[in-house]
């Protein structure tokens, strides 16, 4: 295969910060990464992909997934109780099956990077199955640990496609001594902190009192139940926030908190969170994120109030997904943008489809009109994992894993009597 791909002839939207977008224009890749991006390009002995009547843009950015769950997709109210009881049943074996089909379908929406939340057990080597997954799968992640010894069991990961990172429980009042030792070491080594933070009302205050651990290496996930000397701290401190409005919703977690974060300057990531009780892509979070914040105000214009804030716009929302949400990954460097020096992470969307044809504005055609059904070809560090609506991957054996999965911890776990492999009786 040519180290060298040129995709020519697409509407290409860099959403980067010193490259423009471009109604028609040409990417070369070389070596995994964006070497340039403008009209007319020529590249020797490139592999030519022509994105004639798509969009090319960068691949989207899932900052915070537990991908472990997705086992239990679309169980909606039991999903909660079904991974309670089934993770206790997990083998290594299921962690891996779990984790590759979780990841693979991600994949498949035009994900290209994926913080992967691990926490299922971590004993007796889940984690070495979790990041053969990962490596397996092929696309980009962060792999965030959070065992009680993980300090000494984080392993090394031998593909430069993952980061290791630290993972904090929900952060609670009683747990300050214990958040400022773990917080320490994970600094000593090298790793982000990702953290879940206003889950429950009861803690509310303790972002704020944490505020001198909080610095631009911690992501705090949810953030629902924040107060505003929460929301004041992580603003001071440069702390990343992620939000996950669909699973935040349907769980009763509460609203995400988007016009407060706005209204500090807090450019929020996206992710998915359990697929339990939310769609597995970012389309969906998008307009999650850019309808509550819209209702949000037009509550406030029925209740007669003044100086209501301006409407979330859908070029603010593409770069949650994707430029912010890279920087809320810690890989802001890395990828999230098409710009000459990144990994060549991309996603190439097509707009011929009857769902979004005629397109009048590309931007928001992806975030109000598109789905799962327009990604045509996906990147990952320069490799296509996706060709012309296809993944590349052996998706037969990747299913029969997970269906096998599906039984044998639903069947341990007494969750189903007599069911079928894929459920079927």
């Amino acid at each position: 295969m040519s180290s060298r791909i040129l995709i020519r002839g697409g509407c290409v939207l860099t959403l980067g910060v010193k490259t423009p977008n471009f109604a028609e224009a040409d990417v070369l890749i070389e070596d995994g990464r964006i070497a340039e991006v403008g009209r007319g390009l020529r590249a020797r002995d490139a592999e030519l992909v022509d994105a004639t009547d798509s969009i090319v843009m960068p691949g989207f950015v899932d900052t915070h997934r537990h991908v472990w769950k997705s086992l239990f997709r679309n169980l909606g109210e039991s999903s909660a109780e079904a991974e309670a009881i089934g993770r206790q049943h997990f083998q290594t074996d299921d962690v891996y099956a779990a984790t590759l089909i979780g990841l693979l379908g991600a994949l498949e929406a035009g994900i290209t990077t994926v913080v992967d939340w691990s926490d299922i057990q971590v004993d007796d080597g889940y984690s070495e199955a979790a990041l053969q997954a990962h490596a397996d799968a092929g696309l980009r992640t962060v792999f965030v640990q959070t065992a009680h010894d993980w300090a000494e069991s984080h392993g090394k990961v031998d593909s430069n496609m993952t980061a290791l990172a630290f993972g904090a429980g929900e952060l609670a009042r009683s747990d300050l001594e214990r958040i400022a030792s773990d917080w320490k070491r994970a600094r000593e080594l090298g790793m982000r902190i990702h953290a879940h933070a206003g889950l429950e009302e009861s803690n509310r205050g303790v972002v704020s009192d944490l505020a001198g651990q909080l610095a631009n290496d911690v992501t705090l996930v949810h953030c629902t139940n924040l107060d505003d000397r929460d929301l004041d701290a992580v603003a001071s401190s440069g702390a990343s926030v992620s939000l996950a409005p669909s699973s935040e919703m349907a769980s009763g977690f509460g609203a995400p908190p988007i016009q407060e974060l706005i209204d500090r300057g807090i450019r929020p990531g996206l992710g998915v969170d359990n697929e339990g009780m939310a769609p597995g892509d970012l389309f969906a979070q998008m307009r999650a994120a850019i309808s509550i914040q819209h209702a949000t105000l037009f509550d406030l214009k029925l209740a007669g109030k003044a100086g209501v804030p301006k409407l979330l716009t859908t070029r603010d929302v593409i770069r949650y997904a994707t430029s912010d949400g890279a920087r809320v990954a810690g890989l802001g460097d890395v990828t999230g943008s098409l710009e000459p020096g990144k990994q060549a992470d991309i996603v190439i969307l097509r707009t011929d489809r009857p769902n979004i044809s005629p397109v009048n504005d590309p931007i928001g055609a992806v975030v109000w009109g598109m789905d799962t059904s327009n990604i045509d070809w996906v990147f990952a560090g320069g490799r296509a994992l996706m060709r012309n609506g296809v993944l590349e991957a052996d998706v037969e054996r990747a299913r029969e894993l997970a269906t096998t999965t599906q039984h044998r911890v639903a069947t341990a776990a007494g969750l189903v009597a007599g069911a079928a492999p894929g459920g079927r009786e």
